[in-house]
């Protein structure tokens, strides 16, 4: 269930950004798995799917990071690196 909660904590973040940039579409999304987070790559971007889907982050390119420094601050976390929107 922790990857529940990574993801719609991602997704707030990404859906709080698209209407400032007036986005009519999220076209690119980049992120880092902290070392912590305890979520591959490939799960989280299933997951990542699942949540887009029917959304204006549907289809959206998925950049995926992996950090290996477990001493991190945000070593259990997903970080929003960067988003890429259409604008209207």
């Amino acid at each position: 269930m922790h990857e529940f909660s990574l993801i719609a904590d991602l997704m707030k973040k990404i859906y709080a950004i698209a209407p400032r940039e007036n986005a009519e579409r999220i076209v690119s999304v980049r992120v880092q798995l902290g070392a912590l987070s305890h979520i591959s790559q490939d799960h989280f971007r299933e997951h990542f799917e699942m949540a887009a889907h029917g959304t204006p982050a549907n289809g959206a390119q998925l950049e995926i990071e992996v950090s290996s420094d477990v001493y991190a601050n945000n070593a259990q976390d997903v970080l929003l690196k960067s988003v890429e929107v259409e604008a209207q």
